[in-house]
């Protein structure tokens, strides 16, 4: 338990102290605008949020997820009705491009379970809202992004996530995630740096988890 522990709170910190800064770090050489910690802001249209439940009320009894379609939707809503304010929602990676296209980066730096992904919908929903309340004619994507695919060699699978994730605009595992932000080769790259830091500091790793036996 002792171990497990450990591991878990390494993913989680490995999040903000590693993945984060090298993805906004790989990303500035290809996007004009890139930041981690990204304040979206607070307020939603309550339309908006109507529609994002009737989305999620279909999700659940099996219609088709099409996040082009859920975009566009929440959009004609997005600046109508009343404003309700929500907790200040914070993107892990905000990138921007030179043609002003946004992606906003949910990074989950554990294996996320079946149940959590329902959570994940309606909070990438939630920020295509915020987001297209002050930027209604922009283009906003908001993905989930998996650093690295727990089950390498074998594909990640992805069935687990059908039917409530688009999985062609939401969801980023692995490569798919650095490559996007650092170009074709990036993720290989990474692992390579990873691999020569792990040869270095061997020692000193065997020596803290000796302590587990």
């Amino acid at each position: 338990m002792a171990l497990y522990s450990f591991i878990q709170s390494l993913n989680t910190t490995f999040g903000t102290s590693i993945y984060e800064p090298v993805a906004v770090s790989l990303a500035k050489s290809k996007f004009r605008k890139v930041e981690a910690q990204y304040t979206l802001g607070d307020t939603i249209s309550e339309e908006a949020q109507k529609v994002i439940q009737g989305i999620m009320n279909k999700l659940t009894i099996g219609h088709d997820v099409n996040k082009d379609k859920e975009i566009e939707l929440i959009r004609r809503v997005c600046q109508t009705g009343k404003m309700n304010k929500l907790k200040s929602a914070k993107v892990d990676v905000y990138v921007e491009s030179e043609e002003g296209e946004v992606f906003l980066f949910d990074l989950k730096t554990v294996k996320p379970n079946t149940g959590d992904f329902k959570y994940f919908k309606r909070t990438l929903l939630e920020w295509a809202a915020i987001w297209l309340r002050t930027n209604s004619e922009g283009r906003v994507n908001t993905i989930l992004a998996i650093p690295y695919n727990p089950y390498e060699p074998e594909p990640y699978e992805r069935w687990t996530l059908k039917g409530m994730l688009d999985l062609e605009h939401e969801l980023k595992v692995a490569e798919e995630f650095w490559d996007f932000l650092g170009g074709e080769g990036a993720y290989q790259e990474l692992l390579d740096c990873f691999e020569r830091v792990g040869i270095a500091l061997r020692d000193e790793v065997d020596e803290y988890f000796s302590r587990f036996k």
